[in-house]
């Protein structure tokens, strides 16, 4: 009997990861798992709590279960920068890491993140790192946010945006634990001149070449 398939998904935020792993999910019948949500939840139950995310969040990490992910203010910009907080401690991360391994052990799964492919499931069958530039992820980022597209100031958003992801990048692939990075047998996929359904596309020929 074959381990079950296990898909890890990596890339810098607003690449396109979540939307490409949830409908690989969809198209081959297997559980999901964004597990920046994980982290997010974690900095939420801080928040709540009146505690500094900064400071050690491994008492609240231990509370959090897959219920805690369907909250709705979990993507607000208090909890963008909480998640990144309590994500660069080593011990949050070893708590929330066997959260992930059995969400996945027995069915398989699809799980996107930062270090799917490096910490989590090192050994998966398949590796994907989606890419994309600075500017294409400023512009979609700020393209999920907006509430006026037309916004006289759209440009001057967008820099901002792009600015906050810079940051966003430095401290992820910067930190000591779990830093944000390509496997090296990963397959990059580049979405910037690609839509949704091209990128579903190229990663379904992936895995069919990977699983055959």
């Amino acid at each position: 009997m074959s381990a079950p398939l296990v898909i890890a998904v990596d890339g810098p935020a607003a690449a396109g990861k979540g939307t490409l792993a949830l409908r690989l999910a969809r198209a081959l019948d297997l559980p999901y798992l964004d597990t920046g949500l994980l982290y997010r939840a974690t900095g939420r139950r801080m928040l709540d709590a009146g505690l500094d995310p900064a400071s050690p969040a491994d008492g609240q990490a231990r509370l959090v279960t897959l219920e805690d992910l369907s909250r709705t203010d979990l993507r607000v910009p208090q909890v963008d920068r909480a998640a990144s907080l309590v994500a660069s401690q080593p011990t949050v991360r070893r708590i929330l890491v066997g959260i992930q391994r059995d969400f996945a052990a027995r069915h398989g799964a699809v799980l996107d993140g930062r270090d799917i492919g490096t910490v989590i499931f090192p050994d998966a069958r398949v590796k994907l790192f989606v890419t994309a530039s600075l500017a294409a992820r400023a512009r979609r980022r700020w393209e999920q946010m907006t509430t006026d597209p037309d916004a006289p100031d759209r440009e001057a958003q967008i820099a901002r945006v792009a600015r906050e992801l810079q940051d966003r990048d430095a401290a992820d692939s910067s930190r000591a634990a779990a830093p944000l990075r390509a496997a090296p047998d990963a397959i990059h996929i580049e979405t910037d001149d690609m839509s949704a359904d091209e990128v579903l596309a190229e990663a379904l020929r992936i895995v069919a070449r990977m699983t055959r």
